[in-house]
């Protein structure tokens, strides 16, 4: 269905491919001040709903103070979406949610809205993507190297091909890498979807 709402993964990376240190800081994020916002008020008008992690929303909290309300503003038309096996309250604008990545993806598609952003962490990306349920990656390559930390995607046993979809560069060195995920190929070299 080409009318479909995408889950769209659009995240920063160092060029050494970490969203995070190990303790969840984005500091290396926060260089010299950017001439651009990379798109991102673009992109946040094409999307009504953010899948987070539970890891990264606790970490989202906390930038904001540690105030949830900061995900429950009435006036957002923004849903917050809370992949975790350790469930909070449910308010209006934020749903935790512990259902698997594939039976919850496919609930959220079959819902009339814009496209999905699918913020992270690595954990939560791996397991859309193993389900077959993210369908472009926009990823914004830092000039920088921290490292270690959190990888975009957790680790796993996964074979999946991307499709270029675009590249674009700023003059402080970020580099924009847009894939499109292709589908699986069955063992007869076929592609199979999973929605």
């Amino acid at each position: 269905m080409d009318n479909e709402r995408k889950i769209i993964v659009f995240i920063a990376t160092s060029a050494d491919g970490y969203i995070a240190r190990h303790d969840g800081s984005v500091d290396w994020l926060h260089r010299k001040k950017a001439t651009s916002d990379y798109g991102m008020t673009a992109f946040q008008k094409s999307i009504d709903a953010i899948i987070f992690g539970r890891r990264t929303f606790d970490e989202a909290v906390e930038r904001f103070g540690g105030k949830v309300e900061a995900f429950t503003d009435p006036k957002s038309k923004i849903t917050n979406y809370v992949i975790t096996h350790r469930p909070g309250k449910n308010l209006p604008g934020l749903e935790f949610v512990s259902e698997s990545a594939e039976s919850f993806a496919k609930r959220l598609r079959k819902q009339k809205g814009k496209n999905i952003w699918m913020m992270g962490g690595g954990k939560v990306i791996a397991s859309f993507l193993d389900a077959g349920q993210i369908d472009e990656l926009m990823v914004f390559v830092i000039p920088t190297l921290i490292g270690e930390g959190i990888p975009l995607i957790a680790p796993g046993k996964r074979d999946l091909n991307l499709e270029l979809h675009d590249t674009k560069t700023w003059p402080d060195g970020v580099v924009k890498l847009h894939y499109k995920v292709l589908p699986r190929e069955n063992k007869k070299g076929k592609a199979k979807k999973s929605r």
